[in-house]
């Protein structure tokens, strides 16, 4: 009873469920792992220069594989697809485990079998989403998603750090990786009961790009991301280096993580129930204000403290700013030019757009590092990048039609 309360009178049927689930394993092999896979890459070299080249292999081999994911996924059923990169995801894992105390050496190959697992799971994700979602469900959906997500966050990193922990050697990392793989085991399971859903026609994706000039909506929401990419490309792997090193301790890590995803899990129960299509504009500003509010917090002394309420205020502002934003996403997508028959097509477009971001900043990242002091560069950089969900919104707000005010 206290289940269907909160569900209201969203209708949870077995496809939605079993890709809610599905979404939830992986967020949790990912708060396990990820984030221990930049520190056991920084632990064998100690150079912010490998941890960038390692991440942009990831975000170059990640677009191309959409492009290739996309053609796929009009050939033949969407959820092979989606097996397809989780069976990647589950190799990259198989092959940090074997590198072992080497994996330094291989940070291309370990990137692109990252990236090309991110590239076909999140095109077949998205897509599933799309189809299997409704307008009036998704929001519960992306909210609902994002508790999962938070869920596995609060309990991967601490058990992962506790884990590393408790071993002098590497063996804990062997363990925690282990079990990501044992995760992505498990979703290839589940995605054997979701419902078959093949694909026809053409793949319109020259098509669907050009559509950028004929359709504002389409336009803004595709800048929009390349600004979110530009954001998070670097972001994404330099605050973890950050507490290790003012810690030196994984468990500290682990901490981070847990009250990070902890604060984030309620923020993701409680947003969907107050952001209503037409407060979403201005809930984007605000927690874009927050997110780059709080890299003051951090930029100039990033003493464990300061990166623990860092955690806590990005924790309640990215709820805030990704619920309402991929809602209104799919819902662009949902009215733009042949939706229905190539969603497929927009969901690769952004998804280049959104990785070009990210590429844009590593390399910026690595230029700062490579030709400026890091200490004095890095402060600085992340100044400039931390405005990317600022620009989101710029963008954002211009989106209009007849749904949204």
């Amino acid at each position: 009873m206290i289940f269907r309360k909160w569900l209201g009178e969203v209708e949870l049927t077995k496809d939605l469920s079993l890709l809610l689930f599905i979404g939830g394993i992986y967020s949790l092999s990912v708060a396990l792992s990820n984030t221990f896979v930049n520190i056991y890459l920084w632990k064998q070299s100690g150079e912010f220069i490998d941890l960038a080249v390692y991440n942009l292999s990831v975000v170059i081999f990640q677009p191309l594989t959409f492009i290739l994911a996309g053609r796929w996924a009009k050939k033949i059923d969407r959820v092979i697809v989606l097996r397809i990169g989780v069976i990647f995801l589950a190799l990259f894992y198989i092959s940090v485990l074997l590198f072992g105390e080497h994996a330094s050496r291989y940070l291309i190959v370990l990137g692109g079998l990252l990236g090309i697992g991110y590239g076909f799971y999140w095109l077949a994700f998205n897509v599933l989403t799309f189809e299997i979602t409704e307008p009036e469900t998704r929001d519960f959906f992306n909210g609902f998603l994002g508790t999962l997500s938070s869920g596995g966050g609060m309990i991967g990193p601490i058990l992962a750090g506790y884990i590393i922990s408790r071993f002098v050697s590497n063996l804990g990392y062997t363990i925690v990786f282990g079990l990501s793989l044992t995760l992505f085991a498990l979703a290839v399971v589940l995605s054997f009961f979701i419902k078959r859903r093949p694909a026809h026609g053409s793949y319109l994706l020259a098509r669907v790009l050009s559509q950028r000039k004929n359709d504002e909506n389409w336009r803004l929401i595709t800048t929009a991301h390349f600004f979110q990419g530009l954001r998070d490309g670097t972001f994404a792997f330099i605050i973890s280096v950050f507490v290790f090193v003012s810690t030196g301790s994984e468990f500290a890590l682990g901490t981070f993580g847990l009250i990070n995803s902890g604060i984030s899990f309620i923020a993701y129960s409680i947003v969907p129930k107050f952001i209503k299509n037409k407060f979403r504009k201005k809930a984007i500003l605000l927690g874009g204000i927050l997110l780059y509010g709080a890299i003051y917090i951090i930029v100039f002394d990033f003493s464990y403290v300061r990166l623990l309420i860092y955690a806590a205020v990005i924790a309640i502002a990215y709820p805030i700013v990704l619920v309402p934003y991929i809602s209104m996403t799919y819902d662009v997508i949902g009215k733009g030019w042949k939706a229905a028959e190539a969603r497929i097509e927009y969901i690769v477009v952004r998804e280049l757009f959104l990785n070009l971001g990210r590429i844009v900043s590593i390399l910026a990242f690595i230029g700062a590092i490579t030709f400026f002091n890091q200490d004095k560069s890095i402060p600085f950089l992340l100044m400039i990048l931390g405005a990317g969900y600022l620009c989101v919104f710029y963008f954002l707000r211009r989106v209009k039609f007849q749904s949204m005010t």
